[in-house]
């Protein structure tokens, strides 16, 4: 699988993306405007609705801004290690969201729209295809280099999502940032007991 996106941002699109991520942290999904984000902005609305017609479209574009960011972050990961990788990807996904709780609630609202709002649902269902497609070459890399049990790496790939999902899912729903550590060491222990 290609990286999801080779959108470029410019550096207006940078500084309205960051507008929004702030806008999104202090309004939530369901109280957002366009008026929060050209606040945030520092520019008038009319100024954003030249690059974006839409909320919507701004906020779908806003979806790709995050995965880029985090296709980003997974380049940036040196090791060629399967486990050390494999941690450090699991860090990214659960770890570093307890300094963004605000924006982990706006997600999780945009999340509940995307049965009815396709653009969403497309970006959500490309980052969850992009993680998914990450976490599966990790544990077949971990296999053939024999570092890692040989296993159904689909099934430990699934599993492993269905920890990130359910702790990202109680940090917010409980607001228990804890849940995201709880879920850390949960996918660390099936780690050690499935793989290694």
């Amino acid at each position: 699988m290609a990286d999801p996106t080779d959108r470029t941002f410019s550096d207006v699109d940078e500084e309205i993306m960051q507008a929004t991520y702030a806008a999104l942290c202090q309004h939530g999904y369901a109280d957002l405007t366009m008026q929060d984000i050209a606040d945030e902005y520092g520019k008038s609305t009319a100024a954003i609705h030249y690059h974006y017609d839409t909320k919507e479209t701004l906020l779908a574009t806003f979806l790709d801004y995050l995965l880029q960011q985090f296709v980003d972050s997974m380049h940036d990961i040196e090791t060629t290690d399967p486990e050390q990788r494999l941690e450090l990807l699991l860090d990214e996904l659960l770890v570093t969201l307890k300094d963004n709780q605000d924006l982990s609630v706006a997600l999780l609202e945009m999340r509940s729209q995307a049965p009815y709002e396709a653009a969403f649902r497309e970006r959500f269902e490309q980052n969850d295809e992009y993680i998914q497609y990450t976490l599966k070459a990790v544990v077949n890399h971990g296999i053939d280099e024999g570092t890692f049990n040989d296993v159904d790496a689909a099934r430990v790939t699934d599993s492993l999502l269905s920890i990130v999902d359910g702790g990202r899912t109680r940090a917010v729903v409980l607001d228990d940032p804890e849940a995201l550590d709880v879920a850390r060491r949960t996918a660390s222990e099936y780690i050690e007991a499935t793989l290694l």
